[in-house]
């Protein structure tokens, strides 16, 4: 814990990315809680005419079988070296701190062949939100 009381994530990171049946448990204890919330969450606006889709933002979506439940893959693709800019940025994480995460994950290349679309988030919004926009009319398309 850290003075105020929330979850030393870096201890955890250090244990979990160390110990693969740490790893283990920590995700049986907590992917059951995530799909429940996410069950809740999809249950509360089904059948609601104004939600046209919904979408499941997670890093480990094959990985935790989340892919299960969804129509549409659609993988956002950003370069190594602007990956790892901004997860410096935003989490203060190394280049060694993304590689072993990475390494307990599903290769990018493998994530990326299993979408149906690709985003490319290398630009900036400006070119992102067009992609999103297009790739959104396509689904909607596909399961109207």
């Amino acid at each position: 814990m850290t003075a105020d009381g929330a979850p030393d994530r870096r201890r955890i990171a250090d244990i979990i990315f160390a110990d693969g049946s740490q790893k283990g448990r920590l995700e049986r204890l907590l992917h059951p809680l995530i799909i429940a919330r996410q069950e809740a969450i999809i249950r509360k606006v089904q059948g609601n005419p104004a939600v046209k889709a919904i979408v499941i933002d997670s890093p480990l979506l094959l990985e935790s079988h989340l892919d299960r439940d969804c129509h549409t893959i659609v993988f956002v693709n950003t370069d190594d070296a602007r990956r790892l800019e901004r997860l410096r940025g935003a989490r203060g994480w190394t280049a060694e701190e993304v590689r072993r995460r990475e390494g307990w994950q599903i290769p990018l290349a493998e994530k990326r062949s299993r979408a149906q679309f690709v985003v490319d988030n290398d630009g900036p919004d400006a070119q992102l939100r067009p992609q999103v926009a297009d790739i959104l009319k396509m689904i909607l398309t596909q399961h109207s």
